[in-house]
């Protein structure tokens, strides 16, 4: 399975910076029991390799060379290439540009590289079908792109609508191989002029195409502005301090009476 990063956009809204967006350092990793900065976006791609995916490609700008020399060839035992989209044209351009590397018998999944959502194995829960989102719940669902669903099915979806009907947004998508092609055909049909992704999927939804919507994430940060930055900041801590708590539950559940005595009194 491929993982789609599209990641040549300009990062206006967090700008100035120097170096890529999708290299920003939000929290942290342990490797070797050395701890360093994490990029944002390996986030992503450690999710999509949760997922399933064993090849990466990121779209890249032709001035981002940086996530190239950060990545390399390889991440987690993933592969990884690199398309470039020579200019900022939206996210269908960049999603669809990856077909010269993506082949014709493959399931795509696609995620955004400045966002960091939770639970970090949601994409298991993507059916394997022509075109499946998954959702989260947000409460200003107008900055996002809101799905309103009829069940589990796709009815529409509402991009940056300023009252829309829905606060679960798609954070990110699986599409089968004949999904991809399908999309891509009927982007290409529509002139190409379709910069939104959600825009196409009505008009595949209105020509007779299905989607389904899966309500598997629990919370979902946009890190492209200061305030999205802060934010996942603190969700990072809390799962970190979550995790922690977990594991000293588990440890205590493990105690004789005798040792849990000593350990209360050892925190008092």
């Amino acid at each position: 399975m491929w993982g789609l990063i599209p990641a040549a956009g300009r990062g206006s809204r967090i700008q100035p910076l120097a170096f890529s967006k999708e290299l920003l350092p939000v929290g942290s990793r342990t490797e070797d029991g050395v701890e360093r900065p994490c990029a944002v976006s390996e986030y992503l791609v450690e999710r999509m390799i949760l997922g399933g995916a064993d090849k990466i490609c990121f779209v890249i700008s032709p001035g981002k060379s940086d996530i190239l020399g950060y990545f390399g060839d390889s991440y987690a035992g993933a592969q990884i290439a690199y398309v470039v989209q020579p200019n900022a044209e939206g996210l269908c351009d960049a999603i669809f540009r990856a077909s010269c590397v993506v082949g014709a018998t493959e399931p795509v999944i696609v995620g955004l590289p400045d966002t960091i959502w939770f639970p970090e194995n949601a994409l298991d829960s993507l059916p394997d079908c022509p075109l499946s989102f998954l959702l989260f719940p947000v409460e200003h669902p107008e900055f996002f792109d809101a799905v309103v669903l009829e069940g589990d099915q796709i009815r529409e979806i509402q991009v940056k609508h300023r009252s829309p009907a829905s606060n679960w947004v798609w954070g990110a998508f699986r599409m089968s191989a004949s999904g991809f092609r399908d999309l891509k055909a009927l982007w290409e049909t529509r002139g190409r002029g379709d910069e939104y992704f959600g825009t196409l999927v009505n008009s595949y939804l209105a020509g007779g195409g299905a989607a389904l919507g899966i309500k598997a994430g629990e919370s979902y940060v946009d890190v492209g502005t200061l305030h999205g930055y802060r934010t996942a900041m603190t969700l990072l801590l809390s799962r970190q301090e979550l995790g922690a708590s977990r594991l000293m539950s588990k440890r205590q559940a493990k105690l004789t009476p005798l040792e849990a005595v000593a350990l209360h009194g050892a925190d008092t």
